[in-house]
């Protein structure tokens, strides 16, 4: 028999289980290579490779040891099974870890079978294996999700696969992922498990459609009596078919005369996007540093920082005379280029590194900033910025990025968050 030896445990857990059972293995001198444990409704499953001793080694003294353990597997109620390992088999598996390893997070309102089906599916598909899943979401009561649609409609589940392997062509590998969110109603997300992953400092976000649901030009827009003529302007500026700054500028002509007293109570009545208070108050307790970066104005923009806590803003500057709006903005116009520079700006006054910060946006002019930021989420976004964009997320509210962090729903309740 071999002297390395790979033990499952099954069964009902209690206090105690791991301690007795290396103490067991304690008293033979084994030397522990690998250990796992993890517990569903209170069902343990716990995973130990050993190796006896060199100079205890041997077929007696294995069966000395099994024999301990299986008496007490027995009493504590406790299913059992082992198998030999060889060394040759153990170095193959030594030599995988220097393989590339990956974190797929599965966002959801409701994780279904098909749905983890689909996304292991495409995993095998491209030569990637699965160490480990865990559940980032809390458990959820069924009384309560009957008695509650409406809340039930909001939740949020979220399951994290550590991955490893070498894929062929990771871009077919995410194209894959993304067609797939389509058809599940649930978003994947897929990136390297890098030291970065949970070391981000800083996250900048566009604010029209991304913290808040609305565009503010089309509120103005409406005020002014110019809504249809300008929102399909935006529209088309959003999808990347206008240049930007030609489209703004041919907007905003459209507002000359804008009462000044309209912008307070739109500000007022902005609708932030859900889970954006949640992810801002969280991110400050842990020390990040935010930034809104946005092609709309700053009026509404110091408006979100202050009642959000926002650390940076930049936008465009909308001019005003005499109490009412000139149809113009002081200032460079913040385009595309203009966000990515600002947030490379940001980024050196705190002195962190790129791969540290996070770039959340929706539109076409997001996309240079969520090329250059270490992980940039295309958010309820338009389709040729889904394509493009690394990571994407449409189903859950904002606040579902903290998964992608590696955050629990538990490590966020600790937080009050």
């Amino acid at each position: 028999m071999s002297d390395i030896i790979l033990i499952n445990v099954t069964g009902r857990d209690k206090p105690g289980l791991t301690s007795s059972i290396t103490s067991i293995m304690a008293d033979y001198g084994l030397e522990i290579l690998d250990i796992g444990q993890s517990v569903i409704h209170d069902t343990l499953t716990w995973g130990i490779l050993v190796r006896l001793p060199d100079l205890a080694s041997g077929n007696g003294h294995s069966a000395a040891v099994l024999k301990d353990l299986l008496f007490h597997f027995h009493e504590s109620d406790l299913q059992f099974s082992y198998q030999p390992v060889s060394e040759d088999d153990y170095e193959h598996w030594v030599s995988e870890q220097g393989k590339n390893r990956y974190i797929l997070t599965l966002l959801s309102r409701n994780v279904t079978a098909e749905q983890i089906a689909r996304v292991s599916g495409i995993t095998a598909a491209h030569g990637l294996n699965i160490d480990h899943i865990s559940r980032l979401s809390g458990r959820r009561s069924l009384k309560t999700a009957l008695q509650n649609r409406e809340n039930d409609s909001r939740r949020s589940s979220c399951l994290e696969f550590s991955v490893r392997g070498t894929a062929p062509n990771l871009d077919k590998l995410r194209a894959d992922f993304l067609n797939l969110t389509a058809d599940l109603d649930a978003d994947v997300a897929f990136q390297e498990d890098s030291i970065y992953r949970r070391n981000r400092r800083l996250v900048v976000f566009d604010m029209d459609s991304t913290l808040i649901e609305a565009e503010v030009i089309d509120l103005l827009a409406e005020a002014a009596g110019v809504g249809d003529q300008v929102a399909e302007i935006t529209e088309r500026a959003m999808q990347g078919e206008l240049d930007f700054n030609e489209s703004f500028r041919e907007r905003l002509a459209m507002l000359k005369g804008l009462d000044e007293s309209v912008l307070a109570g739109i500000a007022r009545e902005l609708p932030l996007t859900e889970g954006a208070e949640t992810l801002i108050r969280t991110l400050r307790s842990l020390g990040y540093r935010t930034a809104i970066l946005s092609g709309g104005f700053t009026y509404f923009a110091r408006y979100l920082q202050e009642k959000l806590g926002i650390d940076y803003i930049h936008a465009n500057e909308l001019e005003v005379v005499n109490g009412k709006v000139t149809g113009q903005v002081t200032g460079e116009i913040v385009n595309g280029e203009r966000k990515a520079t600002l947030l490379q700006q940001i980024a050196s006054e705190e002195g962190i590194s790129l791969n540290q910060v996070i770039a959340v946006g929706d539109g076409a002019n997001d996309l240079p900033m969520l090329s250059v930021a270490g992980l940039g989420i295309a958010f309820r976004a338009k389709p040729m910025v889904k394509q493009s964009a690394r990571q994407s997320i449409s189903t859950l509210g904002l606040d579902s990025i903290l998964y992608l962090l590696g955050f629990s729903e538990k490590d966020l309740d600790s937080l009050g968050g």
